[in-house]
């Protein structure tokens, strides 16, 4: 099975209570960050964080990651995600866009 790079988001001041949670579950590779705790696990593990932790806010799939310095080439790039691996075709989906310190302006 595949490892996905998972992140689960949490209350400022709670990273250390979800990252306790998640080697509860097993999962033991966790990289604990503000407001979020990361790891790589198999695909059930999205399934299984969704039902059995208890203070994380939600469990995110990373789909991908790189460095955008124009709005055009952060639409080309995530266009160029692999999108057709997680999303059927004409699949609609909602984005939500927040930043921190961005050098991206309109």
């Amino acid at each position: 099975m595949s490892r996905l790079e998972l992140i689960a988001t949490a209350t400022f001041a709670m990273e250390a209570v979800v990252a306790r949670e998640l080697k509860q579950l097993g999962y033991n590779d966790l990289t604990v960050e503000n407001n979020q705790v990361s790891f790589r696990a198999d695909e059930e593990a999205i399934a299984r964080c969704n039902l059995w932790l208890r203070v994380a806010d939600r469990v995110k799939l990373v789909i991908g990651r790189f460095t955008a310095t124009s709005f055009d080439m952060l639409f080309e790039l995530t266009k160029s995600l692999p999108w057709e691996d997680w999303l059927p075709a004409k699949a609609c989906f909602l984005v939500n866009g927040k930043t921190g310190k961005s050098q991206l302006f309109n």
